[in-house]
């Protein structure tokens, strides 16, 4: 049964914030096959597009992208080396359904079984990897779970890393935008092995195919997993960037996987179609700001981070700025005090507001600093 997609934009955008999901606000056009779809914007986790997204489903292999997000942030926290060797234990190697067929005893390194968790979405890799981090899967899928409460994924319950079939193991595509938005976000070397179509393991002697046919036929796509079981159906987390905007297309229980991969396909067209990233500068520099009584007489303010505002296509020459800034302040100044604020309008609305801050601190004159200073002043004046 088809679904018409409905259009979602958020009316006040903060790049430092995600903001939630609200009513729909008017149809899209779109007919697609799956049950529960979104479509997220990357930098400011702004929700596009959605049909059904707390919808509780079986999220099959896509699961991985959480198992994959815990692995990525023990290696960039330095607890594990791209390097490190996996060995593997009869439990993992015990894996049913997508495998690369490890056995007992088999060692390999943390960088080869990211691969073949990300290319062919092997589940003796993942149970290994998750074996290796946490001592046993149970553990990891404790921390899958905790993880899960930290991002906000509310109709997610894991019960292992792999995503093969239990019953309650479910999340939404609501959950699974978010995280995969966390994994590519924060940690972008994942891309070194989500963009790989065809490769190798074992010195060339098993050949790999990645499950994500958009890698080779998608322009732009950067990822990001494919799952299918019998009763999850063909579900999809597909990520892809054009134009500096990387867009997150999530597709739950499409009837078959040529579906799954057009209804990814039409939803990561309409958001390239009808959104953009503007980067937003003040009009002119900031100047500095005078400081009173200090140890240093003025301050640099700087923005507190830098902004990029989604708009959709055509609104981007209505794009204004307002800037607030103090004349002066009074020692002493801490790193990072407020100066001001830059305000980011289109057209008429107020869409995000960016603190100014102070560049560096500044310490207050001592009383014998004043004198010195006022003295110095007469001298010179005479």
């Amino acid at each position: 049964m088809k679904k018409t997609v409905s259009l979602l934009l958020s009316a006040f955008i903060l790049a430092s914030a995600l903001p939630a999901a609200g009513a729909a606000a008017a149809d899209s056009g779109l007919n697609l096959s799956c049950a529960s779809c979104v479509l997220m914007e990357k930098e400011t986790g702004t929700f596009l597009l959605e049909e059904n997204a707390h919808e509780k489903l079986e999220p099959a292999s896509v699961t991985k992208i959480m198992t994959l997000l815990l692995v990525m942030e023990a290696v960039d926290a330095g607890q594990l080396s791209m390097d490190d060797l996996v060995t593997v234990s009869a439990y993992a190697a015990g894996m049913g359904g997508s495998q690369v067929y490890l056995e007992e005893g088999e060692q390999m390194p943390v960088s080869e079984m990211i691969k073949c968790v990300t290319v062919v979405s092997g589940n003796d890799c993942a149970a290994a990897l998750a074996e290796h981090v946490a001592g046993s899967e149970g553990a990891f899928v404790a921390r899958m779970n905790q993880r899960a409460q930290e991002l906000g994924m509310a109709d997610t319950t894991f019960l292992n890393c792999t995503g093969l079939p239990a019953q309650g193991h479910v999340t939404s595509a609501h959950d699974i935008a978010l995280m995969s938005r966390e994994l590519i976000l924060n940690h972008p070397s994942i891309r070194d092995y989500t963009t790989i179509w065809m490769d190798s393991i074992r010195n060339g002697e098993f050949g790999l195919t990645n499950t994500n046919r958009l890698v080779r036929f998608y322009q732009g796509a950067t990822g990001l997993k494919t799952g299918f079981t019998s009763s999850a159906m063909y579900c999809m987390s597909a990520t892809a960037e054009r134009d500096g905007m990387e867009l997150i297309s999530v597709v739950m229980k499409s009837p078959t996987s040529n579906q799954r991969f057009e209804d990814a396909r039409a939803l990561l067209d309409y958001g390239f179609a009808n959104y953009s990233l503007v980067p937003v500068y003040p009009d002119t520099p900031l100047a500095p700001v005078d400081v009173l009584l200090g140890t240093s007489a003025q301050v640099q303010p700087r923005p507190e981070r830098e902004c990029r505002l989604l708009v959709r296509k055509g609104e981007e020459n209505q794009v204004t700025t307002r800037l607030s800034l103090a004349e002066n302040v009074e020692a002493p100044v801490e790193q990072g005090q407020i100066l001001g604020q830059l305000e980011v309008f289109v057209g008429d609305e107020l869409r995000d507001t960016i603190p100014i801050l102070s560049s560096q601190q500044v310490e207050r004159l001592s009383i014998p600093g004043i004198f010195t200073r006022m003295l110095s002043k007469l001298l010179m004046a005479g």
